[in-house]
């Protein structure tokens, strides 16, 4: 996809008609285009919509990723796998301050460590491959443990968002495992759950062909993302019809770790953050949910656990969905 290229409408709609009448307008207002797609599940019931799409479309789903990374954790922490206070250092040898981080600090971003790397070198080139429209992740593991050696904590347990630190726990559990992350990922989540169409690229040659691309919130084609050494906290392609089986297993209790969803932390703002995922109280219901983003896509889940009821939107533009997501799970019958 050329960097020159306008990104198209978005797409004709196809699924359930009442879904489609609903979300359609929001989805326009959004300035989405191109392709989208939405599941609503509510006590087992699920509606789907498509636009432009279809349910085996595979989308980037961006820091979603960071939940299946967290159930690897509570899961591995329930089989006694691994312990909440295993340091980093003692399953890779990290110098500096990272050293004493704990498994739990890094999967609730409690662990002072900084978004990404702080190493200038590396955040140049991340700069200009993002202004490029390119891949700006290339990092691999040993350079994941040097940026991680270098790293300053900063107010280590209080909550700070880092893609460096949930990337340094799905190395771990891999290292741990005796694996790479997408085996362990294939072998713990995908599998038990039949995601058969979930896969976790590493480089652009693990991109199969014909890879479907997406676009800025500028309108700017955009690179398919392999996300290499950071791939735990933003890395999965997935489809809707894998995402909703993600979504009803997170509900029903089936899913490996499914205690990452529990709040434990405060957050700032009355959120809280369990592990990975974050809690809030809206309108009388509690949400629980993550979202994403990389150069070309956007991904939303939402959960209200107490209704049994869940949504996952996905779409190849960068936009907001937070706010659509949550409104869909929140009306009444």
């Amino acid at each position: 996809m050329s960097p020159a290229a306008r990104p198209p409408g978005l797409g004709p709609a196809t699924g359930d008609f009442a879904l489609v009448a609903r979300i359609e307008p929001l989805l326009r207002s959004a300035s989405l285009t191109d392709r989208v797609g939405v599941a609503h599940l509510r006590r087992g019931d699920l509606t789907v919509a498509h636009f432009g799409a279809q349910a085996n479309t595979v989308y980037e789903i961006g820091s979603v990723t960071k939940t299946m990374t967290a159930s690897l954790f509570a899961d591995a922490v329930t089989a006694g796998e691994i312990d909440t206070d295993t340091t980093l250092g003692s399953v890779f040898a990290v110098t500096g301050q990272a050293d004493a981080v704990t498994m739990e600090e890094l999967v609730s971003h409690r662990s002072g460590l900084p978004r990404v790397t702080g190493r200038r070198r590396d955040l140049a080139r991340a700069v200009v491959a993002a202004l490029r429209h390119r891949n700006p992740y290339v990092a691999d593991v040993r350079a994941l443990l040097a940026a991680a050696g270098d790293a300053k904590l900063v107010d280590r347990g209080t909550f700070s968002y880092s893609n460096l630190g949930m990337a340094l726990l799905g190395q771990a559990l891999a290292r741990r495992g005796g694996t790479e992350y997408p085996d362990l990922l294939d072998r713990r989540l995908f599998g038990r759950l039949s995601m058969s169409r979930s896969t976790t690229p590493l480089t652009a040659r693990d991109q199969p062909p014909g890879a479907l691309t997406g676009w800025s919130a500028s309108g700017h084609g955009e690179e398919a993302w392999s996300m290499n050494a950071y791939a735990p906290a933003g890395g999965v392609r997935s489809t809707l019809d894998d995402m909703a089986r993600y979504a009803a297993a997170l509900l029903d209790g089936a899913a490996p770790g499914v205690d990452a969803l529990e709040p434990r932390w405060d957050a700032g703002d009355g959120r809280r953050v369990g592990y990975a995922w974050f809690v809030d109280r809206i309108d009388g219901a509690t949400v629980t949910w993550h979202n994403g983003t990389t150069g070309g896509f956007s991904s939303m889940i939402a959960l209200d656990r107490d209704r049994a009821a869940a949504v996952v939107i996905l779409a190849n533009t960068v936009a907001m969905l937070d706010e659509i997501a949550i409104r869909l799970l929140l009306e009444r019958d």
